[in-house]
Parts: C-alpha cells; structure tokens; sequence
C-alpha cells in the first residue's frame, strides 16, 4: 500500500472536482496545482501551491507551456525505489508528487462547434497528455486520475483506505489513463484525415444516443433534406454496396433498400424503365426506402419517382431538372456519391472487442462457375444467374433471390431455415403479379438437403446457382437431371450476418 502525500490537480472541467479536493485536504496531502485550477481552488479557500513555484518558471505562450519542466515531471515519474533517482531528486529538490488528476482540454467537443481552426488548435492538450502518460507509466509508485468516470471509484478508495493505494489499483487506473489518451490521439488525427463526428438525431432507437464518425465528404454529399438518421446511414450503405458491384453491366440500374435488403432491382437501358421495375418488385415495401442508382438521375425519372414517398435518393449526379423535381419536398434526402471507393476492411464492435474482416468483394461471373448438371443454362439465364447471384451476396441470410430478365422478382431473407427464405421468396414473387416459371435463383450458401431444389423446380424455375458444397450435393444435382434444370456452383459463400 502506498499513501498519497501530494497530488497534483490540473483539470479543464471543475465538475466533480471539490468533493476529492476536500477528502484530499482532510487526509493531509499537498496539493499542486496550475493556472486556472489554482486560481479557482484558492478562491475556494484551499491551500493550493502554484506549479510556477515549483518550477520557477512562470506560465508562457498564453499557458501553452505551464507544467512541461523537470521540476514536476521528475516528482512523477522518479522511482521510489531507485536509490540514484531518489539522490538525484534530493538534489534538485523536486517534490514527489504521488498523485495527478488531469481533465484534457475539450479538444472534440470544440470541433463539434462552429470554431475556426485557430481555435481547434489551441484545444489540442499538450501538458496534460503529457502528465497523465508519466503517471500511468509510474503507477508503481504514482496514481493518475486522468477520467471524471473515475472519480467515485477513487473517492471510494481514499475514504476506505484512508489515502492509500494498492498496486492494482493504481494499475487499473493507468490502464484506463492510457485508453484516454489513446481516444484523444485518436479524435486529433480523426480531425487531421478530415473525419468528423456528427451527432446524429437518435441511434436506432429513439431512446439510444448516436453519432457518426466519418470522412462522409469523401464518399458523399447531402444536398437536400433533413439530417441524417441512424438507420437511413445503415440503409444507404447497403445500398451503396450493391449499387457498387450492379456497375458491372455498364447499364441503368435502380435498387430499393428497405432494412439494409434489397426490395426491388433492375437493369435496363433506361433509367426510368429500370426504376419502374425497381418498383415493381415490391411496391409496398418501396414506401419510405431508399432509392439508388449508378446514373446521373434526369428530369424524367425523378417526375415517375417523385409519385411514391421515400426517403433518400442516391446518384452520383443529377441534373438541374431532377433536382427541381426532388427538392418540392422539403424532408426528402437528396444524396450525391462522388465515390464508388469502398474500404477494403469492414469493422464491427461486438462483445468487449471489435472485428475486422475483409470487404466481400467478390463478384462471381459465368466463368468463374462450375456446371454440374447436364442442362446447360440458355444466355439469358446465364445473364440472369449472375445479377442474382450478385443481389444475394448483399442479401441477410439465409438468403434466396429470384429473378428474371435482369429484375428482381422475389426475395427470401433473415430466415433461419433456406427452405423458408425459398418459399418467402416464391411467395412474395407471387403476390406481386411475377410468373416465377422460367426465372433463375440464387442462394448465398449451399443447400444441405435437396428440398430447396425440388421446392424450385416445382415452381417452374429453370436455372440456380449456388456455392455448392454440400455432402449432400449429389441428391441436388440428381434432381435437377431428372427435371431439365440447370445449375452452377460457384465455390463462394457469401454469408450477410
């Protein structure tokens, strides 16, 4: 156990701050301390002594520079143990300093305002970094508060212990010092890379807080509409995703995302032919969704898109005459892309950790798959194997897409059986007006039994193209020989969890 004799107090925000000070007073120890907590402290009735008369050095460059001397980081950092660091401090008379609390100027909250970069500059915490890094790395013998979080957690301690310390504790609390400093060396080189962290309205619930971190410029450029929420940003990825590998056909192509999936797809050679079969996928669905398409968007098509109510419409451009169209709308969210470049890493927080897996970039075209029945797929087929291969990569397994003629017939998706997503599939095809005889499907991973297949072929569905893999796949293939359907493994999976 170590007993805290001195503590030196440098903290931009005071809140929370006395209720330690007075514990600190009644135990006895020294207090140190600079500028305007000193000022404010002493104002207070405390005796405070100022770090300037400890270092004798005043205060400079309008308080750039008020505890970076020997003085104090040598009373930090000196081991208490170390026969020569202690002769060394005796000599130099510096004063062990055994404890520090630091609150780090507000360098983020300052760029969430409308200050200038001057400004932001001088949010930038130089001392203070440096403080809470000597104390944590001196927690042998040091203890840093560096978290106004930890502030109970501390009281409890010197209330308890009477002012002292363990080596765990003071471990524990560098541990979370080095995290605080870390997260603040991350939102200044955030702010260098142009990334900045945009409060949003709500998370995706109302009840949960959100914001989003991102160099969004980069990518894209909000030129109408509300603020982004939550959920819409969610929306706009799937979308943009898919959008990025339908560019393949070097044609029109419109998508509807409805809940991170696709609702409604179609290639054409005009853009409002394709967002009319777009919608015709599932015009229902497509009410408040997310429109994308990988053209500059005309005043035609926004006129036939401008009759539904949706929320956001994604291109990477679009005329003056289309944006007179869209913008009688005041809410609606009008969202130019001025990148398809998307991170070749994906990140997701999860448990106590975050995990970080290649981008699923893989398209899969008719070479790159194997056929294993006698059928040979017709062109058109093939042409259609591969657009619905590509919807089920960005589909939320189990997934199963229909489709036919370059267009979206029917979805089956999030189900935890293939067999369910297959007849969600037919079964949504169908109430929406689709002939599913003659259409192709794709599964985003392989078939375990032949049920699906049999259940595809029952509904008329000549071509499927799945990974493959199975220990089962012969009984597939079998079928598919007997009833004149075609098939192709790709030896890809492309789980969407």
């Amino acid at each position: 156990m170590t007993k805290i004799q001195s503590a030196l107090i440098s903290v931009y925000n005071k809140d929370g701050i006395i209720p330690i000070v007075e514990v600190l007073k009644n135990l006895g120890v020294k207090l140190f301390s600079t500028g305007g907590t000193q000022k404010f402290l002493s104002a207070l009735g405390y005796q405070v002594t100022a770090v300037e008369d400890v270092t004798g050095f005043p205060s400079i460059f309008d308080g750039r520079v008020k505890t970076l001397h020997p003085s104090i980081f040598g009373g930090i950092l000196f081991r208490r143990d170390h026969a020569g660091d202690v002769k060394e401090k005796d000599i130099h008379q510096i004063p062990a300093i055994d404890l520090v609390i630091v609150d780090l100027y507000p360098f983020q909250e300052t760029v969430r305002t409308t200050a200038n970069e001057a400004e932001i500059i001088e949010k930038i915490d130089i001392g203070g970094v440096s403080l809470i890094r000597a104390a944590a790395k001196n927690f042998k013998h040091t203890c840093i508060l560096a978290d106004k979080r930890d502030y109970p957690y501390f009281l409890d301690l010197m209330v308890k212990a009477n002012g002292t310390t363990n080596i765990e504790q003071r471990k524990k609390l560098a541990h979370r010092a080095f995290a605080t400093t870390a997260n603040y060396d991350k939102k200044i080189a955030a702010y260098f890379e142009g990334i900045r962290d945009n409060v949003l309205r709500y998370g995706e619930n109302p009840h949960q807080n959100a914001v989003f971190v991102a160099n969004a410029g980069k990518i894209f450029e909000q030129l109408h509409g509300k603020d982004l929420s939550y959920n819409n940003l969610l929306d706009m990825d799937a979308a943009i995703n898919l959008m990025a590998d339908l560019r393949v056909y070097q044609k029109a192509a419109f998508a509807i995302i409805k809940h991170n999936n696709a609702c409604g797809v179609s290639i054409n050679s005009k853009l409002k032919d394709a967002f009319v079969e777009a919608l015709a996928g599932d015009p229902v669905s497509a009410f408040g969704g997310v429109f994308v398409t990988n053209e500059m968007l005309d005043e035609e098509t926004s006129k036939e898109i401008d009759k539904i109510f949706f929320e956001i419409i994604i291109a990477p451009d679009f005329s003056n005459e289309a944006l007179k169209v869209l913008k009688q709308k005041k809410n609606r969210m009008i969202v130019k892309l001025h990148s398809w470049d998307l991170p070749e890493k994906t990140e997701r927080t999860i448990l106590n950790g975050v995990l970080i897996q290649d981008r699923d970039s893989r398209v899969e075209v008719s070479k790159d798959a194997k056929l294993v029945t006698k059928k040979v797929p017709k062109p058109s087929e093939m042409s259609d194997l591969e657009f619905a291969n590509i919807l089920v990569k960005h589909t939320r397994s189990n997934a199963i897409i229909l489709a036919k003629n370059k267009q979206l017939i029917g979805i089956g998706t999030g189900q935890t059986s293939r067999v369910d997503a297959l007849h969600q599939a037919i079964n949504k095809a169908k109430n929406f007006g689709f002939n599913t005889k003659g259409s192709v499907m794709a599964s985003d991973a392989f078939f375990p039994f032949p049920d699906c297949v049999e259940i595809a072929g029952e509904a008329g569905i000549k071509a499927i193209i799945q990974p493959g893999g199975s220990i089962k796949d012969d009984l597939s293939i079998e079928y598919c020989n007997e009833n004149d359907i075609a098939m192709l493994f790709t030896g890809y999976r492309h789980f969407k969890h």
